[in-house]
């Protein structure tokens, strides 16, 4: 099978999402029409949005109030996403706990029930609706040890759905000699419709589409097989590969090494990718003892249950020791990415290396703290920056300068500087608020999710007593429509019962009571028809 490369993700996403993107302050910001106005949301919010409805969903099943939460992203969201996401928490009123990969959380849920004695290597795939992510564990006893970890943020279902779409609006301007690319609302339709063939194509080896007048009063029906859905998104299928090679490269850790290969996410349903997987492994079909939709919130609750101090026997000896998924380091002379943590590190981890200065009698120096895989600084993400003053006049190069990175368990990066001679020292905790909201502009987004929040349940407790009371109504048109009949069921019944009574003056008084007993139940069945 031949691979080409795949689209420019950013571009792509702008083109297909149904919603318009402006920018705002140097921020992506979503615009919408909210009750015939205008209004711009960030990401944030409409995550915060997810969250809060997850949030009653949660509260109505436990019966109690929810304040906490641990989140699964994708292996490979920097410092920035990670913050956005513990902001869309705050919004929801929701104390972030911890954040997890998904890959990672479904490790949990796997390991939890397949204890299998000694050492294994597991490699979890996990594709998603708009990520894809690999992992590769080592587990043994309860303990999770994360050798590597890659991933594509723009690989997905949706990227299934539009080349579905594309190919749909193409046969459409065949066929009628119209483009309903730039109808937002055609377009959505039809995209419900190609996301619904694909799930169909899963357990089916062909789906009908039938949208009826899906643009200017014209009815498209049409159908996909499940080898042209393959022809059509083959590239995007062959390139999963690419992130499982990466990470047994980086792991050391040949594939007839890998003792089962577990599938997460949603798009793992699809035969394609299934068969591509175990022929990459060599014929090895992956291990289904877990239900791919469910596995990463199922581990994420698992961490939630022992960050919460439970006991329960089953999870008292888990154990899991993470991977920094980018490298981490300063910047050097001519702008150059210096890694101290490298990716796919064990964290905790600290690291300490030398360095000097740049120039003859230099007094300071600006310590600049990046992630990323870019060799130079430029393309990596900036996450703080401190100064170290006082260093001793002496000529270039001849200063001792010893920075440390020291990145603990729950990913909080703490950097020192010391110059050897004169023991003169600074450090910095990273908390990347660059990008981030501000406590005033979360204090405002709080307020406003409160009053979204209460117009939601407002409508709700609308549409509840409307449905209410249009059942009422129907009911009863229902029984106004039968009560002629009802009548005469009635009228029947209790004339056959006078009957008996003429023809039976010396019956016994159990016969009156079995035909008294055998009246009312008949009534009774009809009585129930109008309630």
């Amino acid at each position: 099978m031949t691979c080409i490369l795949k689209k420019n993700s950013k571009k792509w996403a702008l083109v297909h999402w149904p919603f318009k993107i402006i920018n705002k302050n140097g921020k992506p910001v979503i615009n919408v029409e909210y009750k015939g106005e205008k209004k711009d949301f960030t990401p944030e919010e409409i995550l915060s949005m997810v969250l809060v409805k997850m949030k009653e969903t949660a509260e109505a099943f436990l019966g109690t109030r929810v304040n906490n939460a641990t989140i699964t992203v994708p292996v490979y969201f920097n410092d920035s996403q990670r913050q956005a996401i513990k902001d869309a928490g705050l919004i929801a009123g929701l104390n972030i706990l911890r954040i997890y990969t998904g890959p990672i959380a479904a490790a949990i849920a796997y390991g939890l029930d397949n204890k299998a004695p000694g050492e294994q290597n597991v490699l979890f795939f996990d594709l998603g609706g708009g990520t894809f992510d690999v992992s590769l564990l080592i587990i043994e006893e309860g303990i999770f040890e994360v050798k590597a970890v890659a991933g594509d943020n723009h690989l997905g279902g949706e990227d299934f759905d539009n080349r579905l779409v594309n190919h749909f609006v193409q046969e459409f301007k065949r066929k009628f000699k119209k483009d309903i690319s730039s109808n937002a609302r055609a377009v959505r339709r039809l995209r419900t419709a190609c996301e619904r063939a694909k799930r169909t194509l899963s357990t089916s080896i062909k789906a009908s589409i039938e949208i009826d007048s899906l643009y200017e009063s014209i009815d498209f029906y049409t159908s996909l097989t499940r080898a042209r859905f393959e022809e059509l998104s083959q590239d995007l299928f062959c390139s999963t590969m690419e992130p499982v090679e990466k990470v047994l490269r980086d792991s050391k850790i040949d594939k007839s090494q890998v003792h089962e290969i577990v599938l997460v996410g949603c798009s793992t349903y699809i035969p394609k990718i299934q068969r591509l997987v175990s022929e990459f492994f060599n014929g090895k079909e992956p291990n289904k003892s877990i239900n791919p939709a469910e596995a990463a919130a199922y581990g994420a609750a698992v961490q939630a249950a022992i960050l919460s101090g439970d006991i329960s026997e089953k999870i008292q000896d888990l154990f899991l020791l993470d991977v920094a998924p980018l490298s981490l380091g300063i910047e050097t002379a001519g702008g150059v990415m210096t890694p101290l943590i490298r990716r796919n590190t064990t964290v905790p981890t600290k690291k300490s290396e030398i360095f000097s200065t740049y120039l003859d009698d230099q007094s300071s120096i600006s310590i600049k703290i990046y992630e990323g895989e870019r060799t130079r600084t430029r393309d990596n993400n900036l996450l703080g920056t401190f100064n170290l003053t006082g260093i001793s006049p002496a000529p270039r190069g001849v200063p001792q300068i010893e920075v440390t990175f020291d990145f603990d368990a729950n990913g909080i990066l703490n950097v020192s500087a010391v110059d050897k001679i004169t023991g003169r020292s600074n450090k910095i905790t990273v908390t990347n608020d660059k990008g981030r909201l501000s406590k005033e502009e979360i204090e405002r987004m709080v307020t406003e999710a409160e009053k979204y929040h209460a117009e939601r349940k407002k409508y709700a407790q609308k549409i509840e007593t409307q449905n209410f009371l249009e059942s009422y109504a129907y009911n009863l048109l229902n029984v106004a429509q039968n009560i002629d009949n009802i009548k005469n069921k009635l009228h029947d019944v209790t004339q056959k019962s006078v009957a008996w009574l003429e023809n039976n003056q010396d019956a016994r008084k159990d016969e009156y009571e079995r035909e008294q007993k055998l009246l009312k139940g008949t009534v009774d069945q009809i009585m129930n028809k109008l309630k």
